[in-house]
């Protein structure tokens, strides 16, 4: 497996994320709050992690939900996955929505997230008048059916 370099500004006092196991995608990240913060059913709030990182060119940062967090507090990540581009700087924030039917509440140092580093290609779109046929042609949105 290959291993990149990745500088990280920490502002909070949690521990920086890391890999739980040695097989893990992802690492957890942490709400880095004052207070704690109520999350209404199906309210969405912006929730800082006190991370700022400077990933290499070719590289993004996806922001995805914790599957705990999801099934025990039916609480996930909107915009899922999220990208953070190389070239942006400013403070990694997580955009969490309730989606259970009871209030749950967000405290400093909850992991909320987790953060997937992952390589990224560039494309160059080429204008043309018609694209090759294949056997699925245009079917999409269950067009196999249920079984």
């Amino acid at each position: 497996m290959q291993q990149i370099c990745v500088n990280i500004i920490n502002t909070s006092d949690n521990d920086l994320p890391a890999y739980a196991t040695s097989g893990s995608a992802g690492m957890d990240i942490r709400a880095n709050l004052q207070n704690p913060v109520t999350l209404q059913p199906l309210e969405r709030q912006l929730i800082p992690t006190g991370l700022f990182i400077e990933l290499p060119d070719g590289y993004e940062a996806q922001v995805r939900p914790r599957s705990g967090l999801a099934i025990k507090q039916g609480i996930t990540c909107l915009n899922s996955p999220g990208t953070v581009d190389a070239d942006y700087r400013g403070e990694l924030k997580v955009i969490l929505i309730n989606l259970s039917n009871t209030i749950q509440t967000i405290h400093h140092g909850d992991r909320i997230a987790q953060i997937i580093i992952a390589k990224t290609e560039r494309a160059e779109l080429v204008l043309v008048q018609e694209l090759n046929e294949t056997t699925r042609g245009g079917g999409g949105f269950g067009h196999t059916g249920i079984k």
